[in-house]
């Protein structure tokens, strides 16, 4: 799994850039099928974002979220693909 980091009006630190990483393992637990993982964030007035657009097979997976702190933004997005994995990973099983 290649996951790459992108900023927007921040600076992309070696402890955000491992952060992520750890975060997106437990993603990778689920779901063996996982191609790449764009993450951007983003530092806004008051708020952070971040957002990240999953590729797996057969679909491409988008979530993003806000807070006040990036590593709880990082948390929240972690926790909000891992939903869409988890549901996506149920629907390939799923034979009709």
């Amino acid at each position: 799994m290649q996951i790459s980091v992108t900023g927007h009006h921040l600076d992309i630190t070696d402890s955000l850039r491992d952060y992520v990483a750890t975060k997106f393992e437990r993603l990778e637990r689920h779901f063996d099928h996982v191609t790449d993982v764009h993450v951007i964030l983003e530092n806004e007035k008051i708020n952070n974002k971040a957002e990240a657009t999953f590729n797996v097979s057969g679909a491409k997976l988008f979530a993003e979220d806000t807070k006040e702190d990036m590593y709880a933004a990082i948390d929240g997005l972690a926790d909000k693909l891992d939903r869409q994995v988890v549901k996506h990973k149920e629907k390939l099983k799923k034979h009709r």
